[in-house]
Parts: structure tokens; sequence; C-alpha cells
């Protein structure tokens, strides 16, 4: 079946312009789906509005859009009138700047898209604009209305066509110093860093998203097939909840002695000091102006 596109419109490279067509990159065709089912009937259940007032449904040809000017007080908009709104993003993808895609934060990053050329004319004109990206390992900045919402949207090269990824707009991405504010500055054992880059290192490998496995839907498959044979529905044995470690060290040795592998040791010295204890005898190697001013602190 064809894959049908999500827009449709022009690129634009200031007077280079050719026909395009934007394609969902990705699909959740494949997914679990539930229906809402009346239980006294089997039948399914539909959706229909309701006036907050009356009670009473209402149809079709009675909604409205209806932006809130007050209390309890809209203005309404018809469809059409929406329709007739009208800025060069909703049909024309004019690239006005250009950044290198390592530049943009990933947490601005939203949904990915495809994009071709609409049409055999197009095909030229797509591929110079691709190709000049390309070359110069650049994305191209525009705009784009979608789903009645504009979007700023970065465009890269990708195979013989390309990848268009919306972005979030500034105002809508929260500052990390919100969240990360808060965490103390720790400081950290190099011995234990040692370790814990030894397991990464161990468990380093490469990225293969074929590989990678929706367990909570395979688990709801397998309920779904027990129901529809008349059996009872597997018991699932509760996953085990993860604690905050008490013994740090410990732990790190524990999980790379798991990776069949030697604890790291620093500067000859073996593994089984406490951390207290380390921490102890590193203080106490500091020079004492150090340690005289650590304290006055």
């Amino acid at each position: 079946m064809a894959v049908r596109s999500a827009w449709k419109g022009y690129l634009k490279l200031s007077l280079v312009t050719c026909a395009v067509e934007l394609f969902n990159a990705t699909t959740y065709t494949e997914k679990v789906s539930f229906k809402i089912i009346n239980k006294e009937t089997g039948n399914t259940v539909k959706r229909q509005y309701i006036d907050a007032g009356t009670g009473k449904p209402v149809e079709d040809e009675d909604e409205a859009k209806g932006y809130e000017i007050g209390d309890d007080e809209y203005l309404l908009l018809d469809e059409d009138e929406i329709k007739a709104v009208e800025v060069e993003s909703n049909h024309t993808l004019n690239l006005d700047g250009f950044v290198q895609k390592s530049e943009i934060d990933s947490v601005y990053l939203d949904t990915p898209y495809y994009l071709a050329p609409a049409d055999e004319v197009s095909e030229e004109a797509f591929a110079v604009i691709r190709e000049a990206l390309a070359r110069k390992k650049m994305a191209g900045l525009t705009r784009i209305v979608l789903y009645r919402r504009e979007r700023p949207v970065v465009i890269e090269p990708r195979g013989e066509g390309m990848q268009l990824t919306t972005l979030r707009f500034d105002k809508l991405v929260r500052k990390d110093d919100e969240i990360f504010g808060e965490i103390a500055d720790v400081k950290v054992d190099d011995e234990m860093i040692d370790i814990a880059t030894h397991i990464i290192e161990r468990k380093k490998m490469k990225f293969d998203p074929s590989k990678f496995e929706d367990k909570y839907e395979a688990a709801l498959l397998e309920l779904i097939k027990a129901k529809k044979a008349g059996k009872k529905p597997p018991v699932a044995k509760p996953a085990p909840r993860p604690s905050n470690v008490v013994n740090l060290f410990d732990a790190l040795k524990k999980s790379l002695s798991a990776e069949d592998g030697e604890t790291p040791t620093r500067q000859g010295r073996g593994s089984k000091r406490k951390p207290a204890a380390r921490s102890r005898t590193a203080r106490s190697r500091e020079p004492a102006g150090k340690s005289r001013q650590r304290k006055s602190a």
C-alpha cells in the first residue's frame, strides 16, 4: 500500500524551487490498540460532544470552534475562516538560514519526517539542494504549517531524499537549571569512575534499532492470546524494583565481576578498601595549606 503524504508544497532555496511531499518517518500501525466496548451489549462505544449547559448531544453541523475571550465568553470561528488563514509556510519551505545539525540541542528536536520530490520535474532541483547541503555539511532552517500549527523545522540530506525534523519553540523547552539547579556538586572518587568506565567499555556495542524489543507489548499479546484460547491469563512475575545503593564502591566491584573482568586498581592499590577509608587517606595526603583552606571554608 502506498504511503500517504502528510503535506504537499514547495521547497525553495533563493530562486530555486521544487515541488515536494512530506511523509511520516515513523508508524504506529503495528502497535496493540484497544477500542472501548459496552460490556452489556458488546458493541463499540461512539464518542459524542455533549452541551455542557443542557447535557444534550451536539450534532456535527452545530459544532464550531471557539476562542475564549472572557469568562464563559467565546468568539466563534467557522472552519472556512480558519482555512483561509494564509502564510508562506502553509505551502512553501523557504530555506532562509543554515546551521550544522550538531549545533541544535537535541532537546529541541521533535518529530522526524521524510521529504521527497513530488514529481519527475522536481527531481533535479531537489537533488541540487540536497547535494549542496551535503557538500557543505549543513542543514537548512525554515518553517512549516502542519496540522494547523506553524513549526520551525530543520532539513538535512538523507540518502536520495532529505529528512525534515520539526523543532520545539524555545518557550516550550524548560531550561535545564530548573531541574538540575538543585543537584549538589559531588566530589566523585576517581577509582570508582575507573571501574564504571571499565563496565561501560565491556558493554560497548553498535547501535542497532532492530534489536529493540517491546516487552510490554509482547506481554499484552500473550494475555490476548490466552484469553482468545479460553485459557487463564499468564501470571506475570513482578519485575524486581531497584533501590538506592548503600555501598557504591562494592556495587561497582560486583558489577564489574558480573562482566567477568578484574577490578581495576590505581597506583598499585587493591580494591578492598572501603570508600570512607579512602576518602580519609586522600584528605591526609593533601598539603597542609589546602586542608586549612577547606576547614576555613
